[in-house]
This record gives C-alpha cells, structure tokens and sequence, in this order.
C-alpha cells in the first residue's frame, strides 16, 4: 500500500514539473533494497510485491525515475490530462505537499545503503545476482569522494579484496571497477587497498582471458600507483613493467587494454622525471620497450596513437633514453614522418581537422625533442 501510494505521489510530482514548464533535472537513481528484503520477489523480479516498500532511493530524482518506471502508460496519459486542468497556485500547492511527505519518508543515506550492499556481500550464501546487484549499487555508491573514504569504515574494501578471488568473472570485474574508482585520485583509499594487498592480485587478472576483467584490473592498477610512491613501489615488486611491456609488445591485444597500459606507462615516467635525483628505472630504457610504445604510432586508432606520443615524449625526457636506440633499433624517426603524412590528409577532412592539427602538434613536439637528442635540431 505504501509503494502503491509513493508511486501515485511521485509521478504526480513529476507531472506537474514538467507541466508547470520547471527545470529539467537527470533522472538517474537506482532502487537500493538488500538481498533478503528481495529475495521473497526474486522469481519475479519485475513485478515487485505492493506491500513491500523496502526504503530509499539514492535521490529524489531516481525516485520519480522509479515512479515512472513503475506506471501503465494509458494512466500516465490521463493523469497528465487531469493536471494540465489545475491553476498554477493549485499545482505548486500539491508540489509543496508531495514535497513535505517525501521529506516524511526519510530516506536513507548513502552510508546506510552502503552497509547494506556491503553486508549482502558478506553473505556466503548471496545469490549471484543478488551479489552482482549489490556491487553495481556500490559501484555508484562511492562516486563521492566522501562515500569512497567511508568504504573502508564499513569494511567495504575487505570484502571487495575478497571478490577479486571469485570465481564468478564478472563479481571479480566489477570489484576490480569499484576499487578503482574508490582510489582514483584519493590517497587515503590508495593506502588502505594497498595495505590489504590487492594489488598483487590485480597484476595477476590483468592477465585473465576474460577482457573486460583484465580492463578493469588494469583500470585500478592505474587508480592505486598515480601519485602514489609506495603503490609504485608495490607495481615494480610484483613485476608490473614487465606486464605492460607484454601488453605493448602484443598485437592482438585488445585497444582498450593497450590505451589504459600506454597511459600507465607514461604516469610513471612523469614520477621519474619528477624525481631527477633519483636513479632511471632500467625498464623505461630498455630498447624491446621503447620499441613496442614506438609501434604504437602505426595503429589506425588515432586515440591510441595520441596516447603513444604523450608517453614517448615524457621518455625521451629523460636523461637515460638514448635518442640513437629510438632511431636505428626502433625507427621513431620513419613512424613520425608516417604519422606526419596521415595527419596531413586528416586536416583536410572537415570532421577530423581540429582533432588532426592537435595531434600533429604533439607530433612535431616529440620529433624536436627527439632530435635535440639526435643533435640534429634544424636550423
């Protein structure tokens, strides 16, 4: 009875929204309820019990976004209708109304969908896709910064280690994406899924057959060692440079996978040249690597041919990368006047003009350091 009538209040709010003309808002939002206020639902899982109003919606907007959802659409025409015959000062009364009684409701915060979500994972014996919808919650649920640093709190990020071992590919795919995205650009998350030894054990499903996995191991390597010292130290431990050299070096490998190691690969050299007192790291010079970076400009994606020049520009800073290697063993020299030729024809095309000319300025950035090198800077 409950649910029928938030429906009924909620679309009705929604209606006059956007009859009254007000601001469009993103409707996104999901329904948050834990596996065993579900799981009597579970052999119907769209048609969902009227007495069983389970509580919150992440958002007033994924509220409405339910209520529409969750209506017959030969109703939602008459209801409409019935609106568009109210006077402006009765619409905005029912909206003040509907609003004061959605503030009755007392929504969950974020922090108690949280431990939900984490307390259904810790549930042996959840379902799969009861856990699978407890991670997609998650996956949205530490977005915030504020939330990703609660995780941790919850014991969140001791079960998410935990799922990285399951056997299902996906439940260790998407624990993968949440830490990831709990730990981009946070080093306090940074720490403490480091200090529970995940990264070990993303290095090792970086090199699962199952891509979509290996892309969001490889995602949350990124997430954990950007900016982080002791996350690096950690990479270059459990052999990391060799994992992306056999990633670079491999033709067959899938784009995204090769975008997301090239792009690593040139984070870590920024630290490196951040840190001129510090001895090179051997890897960024060795020759069979800077030449698999160096084939990446033969792609005929140009994202990852943009990627390839960051990274060889950021190598050939530093003082230990030998300019005569990039020219006599891995041909810089020819693949920057092949790619000089390919972004000439693409400025002339219209819709890739802009996006060409940038490129081709990072080109002619690389080729002048390069040739600083060489000595043979033109005159």
């Amino acid at each position: 009875m409950r649910r029928s009538l938030v429906v009924g209040l909620c679309l009705w709010f929604s209606l006059t929204l956007v009859i009254a003309d007000a601001n469009d808002s993103s409707l996104e939002g999901l329904i948050w309820s834990s596996a065993k206020e579900d799981s009597a639902a579970a052999a119907a899982p769209v048609v969902h019990d009227a007495d069983g109003f389970d509580g919150g919606f992440s958002s007033l907007d994924s509220m409405l976004q339910w209520a529409i959802g969750h209506s017959d659409p030969a109703k939602l025409k008459d209801t409409a209708q019935d609106v568009k015959q109210l006077s402006p000062s009765e619409i905005k009364k029912r909206q003040e109304e509907i609003k004061d009684l959605i503030e009755e409701l007392k929504l969950p915060s974020d922090a108690k969908l949280m431990q939900i979500a984490v307390d259904d994972l810790k549930n042996s014996s959840l379902s799969l896709e009861d856990r699978h919808r407890a991670l997609q919650e998650l996956l949205v649920l530490v977005e915030p910064i504020d939330n990703a640093n609660d995780l941790d709190k919850l014991g969140g990020l001791a079960v998410l280690t935990r799922e990285l071992n399951h056997v299902d590919p996906d439940v260790r795919k998407i624990a993968a994406w949440i830490l990831g995205k709990a730990s981009q650009n946070n080093p306090i998350v940074q720490k403490q899924v480091l200090e529970l030894g995940a990264l070990a054990k993303l290095v090792s499903m970086v090199k699962s057959d199952f891509v979509e996995e290996a892309i969001k191991a490889l995602y949350a390597i990124s997430s954990l060692v950007q900016n982080n010292l002791s996350g690096q130290k950690l990479f270059y431990a459990e052999a990391g440079e060799t994992m992306l050299q056999d990633i670079l070096s491999n033709s067959s490998m899938d784009i995204r996978l090769q975008k997301k190691a090239v792009f690593l690969a040139s984070d870590l050299t920024v630290t490196q040249l951040e840190k001129p007192d510090e001895a090179e790291r051997p890897f960024f010079g060795d020759r069979f690597f800077l030449k698999s970076v160096v084939n990446l400009i033969h792609s005929t994606d140009i994202d990852l041919q943009e990627k390839a020049l960051i990274a060889l520009k950021n190598l050939l800073l530093l003082r230990t990368t030998k300019a005569q290697v990039l020219k006599e063993f891995c041909g810089l020299d020819a693949a920057l006047e092949r790619m000089r030729m390919k972004l000439k024809v693409l400025m002339e095309e219209e819709d890739h003009r802009d996006y060409a000319m940038d490129v081709e300025d990072l080109r002619s950035q690389v080729e002048q350091i390069f040739l600083e090198k060489l000595g043979k800077v033109p005159t």
